[in-house]
């Protein structure tokens, strides 16, 4: 017989006001309006694992109630049930407690050794504690790329406290060891009949046919769910002896036990050993005809293994499963629930064509740098056809004296000229502080034509990689057959033409970067209205550009600008500034926000746009706060920072953000609402808050005029 017994920590008044602009917002969708390709055609479920377990230790009070604040309304939230020594359930996501507590430090004496589903493990074990020894065991994060900084917040969770701790939310519980606890005279069964006596559980789900059967009798269909989870596609089903892939052929036989089938995503997209999907398969459509709703789990933003085609965007990834035109799965399991939940409202049957909700520029990095090889011919295809507003030129001299694109002087970085006869002509350069290089200055352009481009694969030591399957594709070009390439782009509205080193290529290598940029735009054939920026950290450079909009970039990291002298001097020769994100929105050394700068509406008070790079869809390029999802950062910066304009190497990611239609509600949903600045970092205890970043560099920025003699 079951038990109850709450160990429920109390509510934190700081993670109710995460998304304080939605307090009193609706949690409704409009999705009922939509046509969907799920089994009954009303709108997925968005199921949250654990609760919101992508930033909070999975099943602790903080991860429930946080998934609940910010989730759909009808989101379901998952509770993986193990059972005590004296029959009390608990939420806790493996079955080894020492995976995600610290019972190993509380218990140390007290590892065990068992034989589950026919494997020896060894560790600590639920069933030989009873819940009020587990009262002192703390959650901590099981996964070692999610911040530690919330381990030891809260308690283990019985499914009551779960219950209590979430209600009205629909309540799914998965049993994954029904058999292993069944053989210690544990009865799993017997829990859920004495449970849904007390509390109403919408979905049971359970790997094993044989539990899923003896239960069957003892639930309504139409109040519970039952739910056949599929594992590992060579794992052996205890009850019929059967590998999982191939009872996935015998739906109409799972049909007689089950209302649904629970699956790993990749039973619907296959992904090939070099993480590129393959073409989907008929898993869904068949489970349809055979009248059983699909779920597919492990979703997670910030896992290394999702698949290049998404290009780390994991909006896009459910979009894959849930409006791709041939079908939509009924659910998706996630460790960040805010993510599926705007997919499905905000983001599903979007249209290229649909308006745009929100005004600020979206302006390129090297083109859609994020996809293809920077400056090529195919970045900057796909940066249009993307929606970008701004496509951009960062300008290099060639030893001859041609000027064309190319994200960075030093051609290792985005060449492949290393692993060709040109890697002997590596050096050092202390006037631009590069060692070990090789500089667009020291090829001619006909050399340079014959290199290969590459990636840039910023976060590489994260093992993060973009699209490598395209890393030396594309095609590099000149100044001259951008803006021709810019002029016959119709829904392009304009360029950006970046210049750097201008001081030094004129003083050390007598090539003319300004004279060369300007005889060549004189030369360039702009459709009327295209907008033509120059963006420099060089006054001087700006200065010889009078007659063209010039983008002032402070590349530091800076507090404030303090002084409205120093914003006037600005004016002088720039009409926008480009910052950093943590000049606008600044992090401590553990990536969490620390507030939010007055810059931005400082240069507002002068009429002066403001521009932040760079925007990334990598997880690893956000702050916590940002919930691993690049449109909550997205969002965050433009409705609550009040910024401009984005640079972004994912033009794709900005455009779809500023078409969603959450945007037009006339009150937003909580997955549709910047971040409070500082609101995470107060949730962390004392003894855990990261030590503070060092302060950020004067205010006063402005640099002094070089000499013109060193510019023409």
């Amino acid at each position: 017989m079951w038990k109850l017994r709450s160990v429920v920590d109390s509510a934190s008044p700081v993670l109710l006001c995460f998304f304080v602009a939605v307090a009193a917002a609706a949690q409704g969708s409009t999705t009922s309006g939509r046509k969907w390709q799920t089994l009954t055609g009303n709108a997925p479920l968005v199921i949250a694992r654990g609760g919101f377990s992508g930033v909070f230790p999975d099943s602790s009070s903080r991860a429930y109630q946080f998934a609940v604040q910010t989730g759909l309304a009808n989101m379901h939230v998952w509770c993986d049930v193990k059972l005590t020594r004296d029959a009390f359930g608990i939420c806790f996501p493996n079955i080894r407690l020492e995976n995600s507590s610290d019972i190993a430090n509380v218990y140390s004496q007290r590892r065990n050794t068992y034989t589950v589903n026919g494997v020896l493990l060894q560790g600590w074990f639920p069933l030989d504690f009873t819940l009020k020894e587990l009262a002192s065991v703390h959650l901590q994060q099981g996964i070692y790329a999610r911040t530690p900084n919330f381990d030891g917040t809260s308690k283990l969770l019985s499914v009551d406290d779960v219950v209590s701790l979430t209600r009205p939310a629909p309540l799914w519980l998965n049993i994954p060891y029904a058999t292993f606890f069944g053989e210690h005279n544990l009865s799993m069964r017997s829990f859920l009949i004495s449970a849904s006596r007390l509390m109403n559980i919408s979905c049971i789900s359970s790997p094993e046919i044989a539990f899923l059967r003896s239960i069957s009798p003892h639930f309504k269909k139409s109040a519970t769910k039952l739910v056949f989870q599929f594992i590992g596609p060579d794992d052996v089903e205890p009850s019929t002896n059967q590998t999982y892939s191939s009872l996935v052929k015998n739906l109409a036989f799972i049909k007689t036990f089950a209302a649904g089938i629970l699956v790993p995503k990749n039973y619907i997209w296959p992904v090939d050993r070099s993480l590129y999907l393959h073409h989907y398969t008929s898993l869904v459509l068949d489970a349809h005809a055979a009248g059983l709703e699909v779920f597919a789990y492990n979703f997670m933003n910030d896992v290394p293994l999702i698949p290049y085609d998404y290009s780390y965007d994991p909006v896009a990834e459910v979009l894959s499963f849930i409006d791709n035109g041939k079908f939509s799965v009924d659910g998706v399991l996630s460790d960040f629930p805010l993510t599926p939940s705007a997919a499905i409202d905000c983001f599903s049957h979007l249209g290229k064509n649909d308006s745009v909700k929100a005004k600020f520029l979206i302006l390129s990095s090297e083109g859609a740098s994020g996809v293809y090889p920077g400056c090529t011919d195919l970045a900057y295809t796909r940066a249009v056809s993307d929606g970008v507003d701004i496509l951009d030129c960062p300008v290099q001299m060639t030893k001859d004296g041609i000027p064309f694109c190319l994200g960075s002087i030093n051609l290792k970085d985005r060449t492949n000229v290393a692993e060709t006869k040109f890697s002997s002509m590596r050096t050092s350069n202390p006037d631009l502080n590069i060692s070990d290089g090789i500089f667009t200055y020291d090829l001619t352009w006909n050399q340079i034509q014959r290199l290969k481009p590459a990636m840039a694969n910023p976060f590489s030591n994260y093992i993060l990689f973009r699209n490598p399957r395209y890393k030396n594709r594309g095609k590099l070009m000149q100044l001259s057959e951008f803006l021709s390439f810019a002029s016959n782009s119709s829904s392009l509205p304009g360029v950006l033409i970046s210049i750097e080193n201008a001081s030094y290529l004129a003083a050390k290598q007598g090539l003319h970067i300004v004279d060369k940029v300007l005889e060549t735009l004189r030369g360039y054939k702009h459709q009327a209205g295209k907008r033509v920026v120059i963006k420099s950290s060089d006054r001087a450079v700006l200065e010889k550009f009078k007659s063209y909009e010039r983008s002032y970039i402070i590349k530091e990291d800076i507090d404030d600008i303090l002084i409205n002298s120093t914003i006037s001097e600005i004016k002088k020769f720039a009409s926008s500034v480009v910052f950093s994100k943590k000049s606008v929105l600044p992090t401590n050394n553990a990536l969490f926000l620390t507030g939010k700068t007055a810059v931005v509406p400082k240069l507002h008070s002068f009429k002066i746009p403001v521009y932040v790079q760079f925007f990334h869809n990598e997880f690893v390029s956000q702050a916590w706060d940002f919930l691993s999802d690049p449109y909550v950062e997205i969002d965050t910066f433009v409705s609550l920072a009040g910024v401009d304009g984005v640079v972004t190497d994912h033009p794709a990611t900005a455009a779809k953000f500023r078409r969603n239609r959450c945007l037009g509600y006339e009150k937003l949903p909580p997955y549709m609402t910047p971040v409070q600045p500082g609101s995470l970092l107060s949730l962390i205890p004392n003894s855990s808050i990261p030590t503070a970043a060092p302060p950020p560099p004067p205010a006063d920025v402005v640099e002094s005029l070089l000499p013109y003699a060193l510019l023409s």
